[in-house]
C-alpha cells in the first residue's frame, strides 16, 4: 500500500498556519478512510480533520497544541512493514517543512496535490457528540508572572483519579472560564463533561467570600497566549491600515419608516424575523448592483469588478471577529438573507462554519449597534474595496416642518479604498443605501 502523507490543511485563503488541538487518533491505532484524525484549530473556525488513506497511524509530527504550516507534514500513515524513515527524516521535522513539498523517493503517495483530507466536517453540538476517543490533558492554564505566595486555603474536594472525559469544546470554554473539570459530573455519554455542564458551573454562584488578603497575593498580571484568530488579525491589519489608503464618507439615516416596516414583518406568524442588520444588508445588496465600482478590489494593475454581490457580515467572538460570508445577497428576498444571516451568525459564535463561508466577500458590513455605538470607523478587508460601519438606531430630537419631535436615526459610515474608489463615488453608493432604507418598500421587491 501507498504511505499516506497526513498534512495540515489550507482552510481559508487567508490561513499560513494551523494548531493541532487534539489528535483522536494515537501512533499503532489502525486508520480507515473518513477517520477523524483530529481536531484543527484555524484563524477562522475548529474543525475536525478526516483520514484520507488508509493504513496504522505510524508516526505524529507535531503534538497537540502544537501549531504547523498549510501544508506541512504533521502525521504519517502507513503499513507496519513500510519504511517511513526518510520520510519523518525530512528537513524541519515535519511541522517546519514547506507548504509545497518534492514528491518523496519510493512509493509514498504525495497527497500535497489532492487533498489531505476529506474536506472537514462542522463539530457537532455536544448532546451529539462521540463516543469519548483517547483524551489529551486538560489544557495548562497561562503561566502567570512572578506569583506571590497565596494565604493557605481549604483544600479543594478530591477528583476521581485518571483522566478526566470531556469534550474538545467542554474543555476549552472550562479554560476559558478557569472551571476545574475535575471537580464537574458529567451529563453525557458515560459521565462525559459537555459544554452545558461546564457553563453551568461557571454561572453557579461561589458561596465563599475571597479574603481580601486573597486578591493582594495574586499575580499582578498574566501573558495569555494569541489564538489562532487574534494572531491572523494582528498579522493581517497591519497589512490593511497601512498599505490601503482609506477615507470615511458618513450619512445619517431617517430610520422610522424602516423600524415601522420592520414591526410589520415580525408581527406576521411564520415569517422569519427580520433584524436591523437585514434591512442593511438587502439595501447595500440592491445598490452595489447600481454602483459596480464600489463592489470592486484593487488588483495592482487593474481593478477587478464583481458581477455577483458576496457581503460578508463581520461577527464578534470572544477572541476575535469573524466574517461569514452570504452568497449572492443580491439574488435573495428580505426574509432569506435574515434566514441565511442569522444562521451564519450562530455557526460562526459556535466556530462550525463550512470552508466556502469563511471567504470570497464582495464587500463587507459591521455593525456595533448592539453594542450601544453611535458611530464608528471600520477597517477594510482586502482584497475588498470597501466596508459599510453601522451604528445604534436610536431616538432623538428631529426637526419636521418646524417642529421638534422624537425621531429614530443610525449612522452609517462607508470606509473606502482610495485606489478603488473617489469620495463622490461612495458618497452616491451610501446616498442610495440611505435612500432605501427611508423607503423601504423597495426592499421587498
Amino acid at each position: 500500500m501507498a504511505i499516506t502523507r497526513v498534512v495540515m490543511p489550507k482552510l481559508s485563503e487567508q490561513m499560513e498556519t494551523g494548531k493541532v488541538i487534539k489528535w483522536l487518533k494515537q501512533e499503532g491505532d489502525r486508520i480507515q478512510g473518513g477517520d477523524i484524525l483530529a481536531e484543527i484549530e484555524t484563524d477562522k473556525a475548529d474543525v475536525e480533520m478526516e483520514a484520507f488513506g488508509a493504513g496504522v497511524l505510524r508516526k505524529i509530527l507535531v503534538p497537540n497544541g502544537e501549531t504547523a504550516p498549510v501544508g506541512s507534514l504533521i502525521a504519517v500513515i502507513a503499513e507496519p512493514g513500510e519504511d517511513i524513515g526518510a520520510l519523518v527524516a525530512e528537513p524541519g521535522g515535519g511541522a517546519a517543512a514547506p507548504a509545497r513539498e518534492a514528491p518523496p523517493a519510493g512509493p509514498a503517495a504525495d497527497v500535497s496535490r489532492r487533498p489531505a483530507a476529506v474536506p472537514p466536517q462542522p463539530r457537532r453540538e455536544d448532546h451529539a457528540e462521540r463516543q469519548p476517543a483517547p483524551e489529551a490533558g486538560p489544557t495548562a492554564p497561562a503561566r502567570p508572572v512572578a506569583p506571590a505566595p497565596a494565604e493557605p486555603t481549604a483544600p479543594a474536594p478530591a477528583a476521581e483519579p485518571g483522566r478526566v472525559k470531556a469534550s474538545p469544546l467542554a474543555r476549552k470554554i472550562a479554560a476559558q472560564a478557569g472551571v476545574d473539570l475535575r471537580l464537574i459530573h458529567g451529563s453525557g455519554p458515560a459521565g462525559r463533561v459537555v459544554r452545558r455542564d461546564v457553563e453551568a458551573a461557571a454561572a453557579a454562584p461561589t458561596t465563599a467570600p475571597v479574603p481580601a488578603a486573597a486578591v493582594a497575593a495574586g499575580p499582578e498580571y498574566e501573558d495569555r497566549p494569541l489564538s489562532q484568530m487574534r494572531a491572523t488579525i494582528a498579522r493581517r491589519m497591519p497589512l490593511s491600515k497601512g498599505p490601503v489608503p482609506h477615507f470615511y464618507v458618513s450619512s445619517e439615516v431617517d430610520m422610522d419608516p424602516a423600524w415601522a416596516l420592520r414591526e410589520q414583518l415580525n408581527a406576521l406568524e411564520g415569517q422569519p424575523k427580520v433584524s436591523v442588520n437585514d434591512l442593511v444588508v438587502r439595501a447595500c445588496a440592491l445598490a452595489l448592483l447600481e454602483h459596480p465600482g464600489v463592489n470592486a478590489s484593487f488588483q495592482g494593475e487593474s481593478l477587478r469588478v464583481w458581477r455577483r454581490v458576496h457581503v460578508g457580515i463581520a461577527v464578534a467572538l470572544e477572541d476575535g471577529l469573524i466574517t461569514p460570508v452570504l452568497r449572492d445577497a443580491h439574488a435573495k428576498s428580505l426574509g432569506q438573507i435574515a434566514v441565511e444571516s442569522r444562521d451564519l451568525a450562530e455557526r460562526a459564535r459556535a466556530r462550525k462554519l463550512r470552508t466556502q463561508e469563511l471567504s470570497g466577500a464582495t464587500f463587507s458590513i459591521s455593525n456595533l449597534g448592539m453594542y450601544d455605538v453611535t458611530e464608528f470607523s471600520a477597517i477594510i478587508n482586502p482584497p475588498e474595496g470597501a466596508i459599510l460601519a453601522v451604528g445604534a438606531v436610536r431616538q432623538v430630537p428631529v426637526v419636521r416642518d418646524g417642529g421638534v419631535g422624537a425621531g429614530r436615526r443610525m449612522m452609517l459610515t462607508l470606509s473606502c479604498d482610495h485606489r478603488v474608489m473617489d469620495g463622490a463615488m461612495g458618497a452616491r453608493f451610501l446616498q442610495d443605501v440611505r435612500r432605501l432604507l427611508e423607503e423601504p418598500l423597495r426592499l421587498l421587491v
